[in-house]
């Protein structure tokens, strides 16, 4: 899987979301869904949930999670651990859902490929 190349100004708000967003690990991210107390949700488009996700998450895209957030998790204390493909729009989303007053919220470093790598249990969509 090739990693993209991201321009100067994405990365820019990426760093400054990451310095106010909690980053966990893939090994801590399990830990908190295989014991019952955070919710993991994946951020990533339609397209890339399609193909596969973390087993467990739940799909509230980047482009919607602000919009339907309220609804699907109204308890703002719940523990929200996001993900998407590489760790950069699961941060942004996590520091959007913190303004929203969400308060334990976190970003799953490396996303989607430090899932698989880490060889973490998917679901399969095809």
């Amino acid at each position: 899987m090739a990693h993209k190349v991201h321009s100067p100004g994405f990365l820019a708000i990426v760093n400054e979301a990451k310095s106010r967003v909690r980053e966990v690990s893939v090994a801590d991210t399990l830990h908190a869904v295989n014991g019952g107390s955070a919710r993991l949700v994946d951020v990533r488009e339609d397209n890339e949930w399609a193909t596969g996700h973390a087993r467990g998450a739940e799909h509230l895209s980047r482009g919607i999670i602000e919009r339907d957030i309220e609804t699907v998790v109204p308890d703002k204390d719940e523990e929200l651990i996001l993900y998407c493909g590489g760790g950069f729009r699961a941060a942004l989303a996590a520091d959007s859902l913190q303004k929203m007053g969400y308060t334990n919220v976190a970003s799953m470093a490396g996303g989607w490929r430090a899932w698989l790598e880490a060889n973490a249990p998917v679901q399969d969509n095809r």
